[in-house]
């Protein structure tokens, strides 16, 4: 799959053309999948590499050959939130949420996260970010991109999702279920108090083990797409039973 922005005039970006020409090494003729990032998408035939006047590739890349197919957004709308971590782990995480169908992912900060993305530091590594998911959606050839947004606060995620509930993974709290499809993941040391108890946010627990953040993040997703898209049954937990015997 690749993106372009009007599926009449299919026009690859720059990166894009060099991908298929350079790395792919498309012969004339072969088809290539374009899509518009928003659910529309149509087959193309790569038509070869004509030179402009400049010694660059023509836009005229692409020559359409199909149809335009829209695929609806499933429903309901998936969003997982997590706080950044050191080293590459947030590159994995957006691509790994990315391939699971997530629809939005939110860049956190927190109290405890040892990364602050901050300033220009954080537009750069959100725009970083942002190329990932691409990437990821190409290859997976996804017809929907996932917004990608950050940095925020759990309150500026809450109202980015809202009217849905944005719900915390946290030990002990209820099973996942699509009717919290925004979940907020926490930093390694997990949410601190001032962050879980005024807000009011409900939890969601993702097992009896402790995860590490960028696993517990990627879970998210896995599980609310799986459970939006009738893979999996939601669990309900059993009622409480009778006091023990002393």
């Amino acid at each position: 799959m690749v993106y372009v922005a009007d599926l009449d005039r299919p026009v690859p970006a720059d990166d894009d053309a060099h991908h298929l020409i350079r790395v792919l090494r498309l012969r004339p003729g072969e088809p290539v999948v374009a899509g518009d990032g928003q659910g529309g998408w149509r087959v193309c035939r790569y038509r070869g590499t004509p030179r402009g006047s400049d010694g660059g590739p023509v836009p005229e890349l692409l020559e359409v050959d199909g149809p335009v197919t829209v695929v609806p957004r499933s429903a309901p709308e998936v969003t997982v939130g997590f706080v950044p971590a050191k080293g590459d782990r947030p590159e994995w995480v957006v691509q790994k949420l990315t391939e699971a169908g997530v629809d939005r992912i939110g860049v956190l900060r927190s109290v405890r996260a040892v990364v602050r993305w901050d300033g220009d530091r954080g537009v750069r590594s959100v725009d970083r970010l942002r190329r990932v998911a691409r990437e990821a959606a190409s290859q997976c050839r996804s017809p929907w991109l996932p917004e990608l947004v950050g940095v925020l606060d759990l309150a500026g995620l809450a109202q980015l999702v809202a009217p849905a509930p944005l719900a915390l993974a946290h030990p002990g709290g209820d099973p996942p279920s699509v009717a919290m499809p925004a979940l907020a993941v926490g930093p390694e040391g997990g949410w601190d108090d001032s962050e879980l108890a005024p807000a009011g946010f409900p939890v969601v627990g993702l097992g009896p083990g402790i995860l590490r953040a960028e696993t517990a993040a990627v879970a998210s997703g896995l599980l609310l797409c799986a459970l939006r898209n009738g893979l999996v049954s939601e669990a309900r937990r059993p009622p409480p039973g009778p006091p023990p015997d002393r």
